[in-house]
Formats: C-alpha cells, structure tokens, sequence
C-alpha cells in the first residue's frame, strides 16, 4: 500500500467530516455557512485528486506515445468554485436579512422567535 498516495484523500475525508459536523452540531447560520464552504472545499479536493493521471501531460498533440491529463476536472472544479462562491455570498445575504427581521442567528432563538408569533 502507497501512503503517501493516500494523503489527498485522507484530508479530503477530514474536512469533509469536519464541515458535515460544524453544519450539524451548531446553531449559528454563518458558522453553517463555514462548514458547507469546508465541506465543498473537500469535495474539489477529492475530485482533483482523482482526476490526476501519475505522469500526464497536458492534452496537446504530440507525436510518440504520450499519456495525457484530462482537463475536463479541472475545468468542472473551476465552474463548481464560481458555483459556491454564489452560494456562499447568497447565503450570508439572507444571513444578514434573517439577521434584520429576528434581530439574531441562532437556530433556536429564530425558532422561539417564529414559534410565538401570532
């Protein structure tokens, strides 16, 4: 077995587990909002750790027998990237609205909040 070959996927398997345990064991919406952005930073992790090819090379025609990296990951990572970042900024907008019309964050005061309202 090749560990030093395994570390991407072990610290991809950490933040993911890291960020799946700060969304569900706190209440604060931003905090959340961290370990979503965690989670998916594990995620492009893991997804470029698996599309590279030990001894690629860029995908331009040459002539001999070439083993060559897909480029497709990469770009999917990239477009993911632009993705979250939409997300993150969408989220903390109706963090800082929620934050506006309950005058806090948390879960459970939001709860109570909503709950007594008539």
């Amino acid at each position: 077995m090749e560990w030093p070959g395994l570390y991407n996927y072990w610290i991809a398997i950490f933040l993911m587990m890291a960020g799946l345990y700060i969304v569900m064991a706190h209440a604060n919406l931003v905090k959340k909002m961290v370990g979503l952005v965690i989670f998916q930073s594990s995620v492009f992790i893991l997804y470029i750790t698996m599309g590279k090819v030990t001894g690629g090379t860029a995908p331009i025609l040459i002539p001999g027998d070439v083993v060559y990296s897909n480029p497709l990951p990469h770009v999917l990572i990239l477009t993911a990237i632009v993705v979250g970042v939409a997300t993150l900024a969408l989220g903390l907008a109706l963090i800082v609205r929620i934050m506006e019309a309950y005058g806090s964050i948390e879960e459970d005061d939001i709860e109570v909040l909503e709950n007594s309202a008539p």
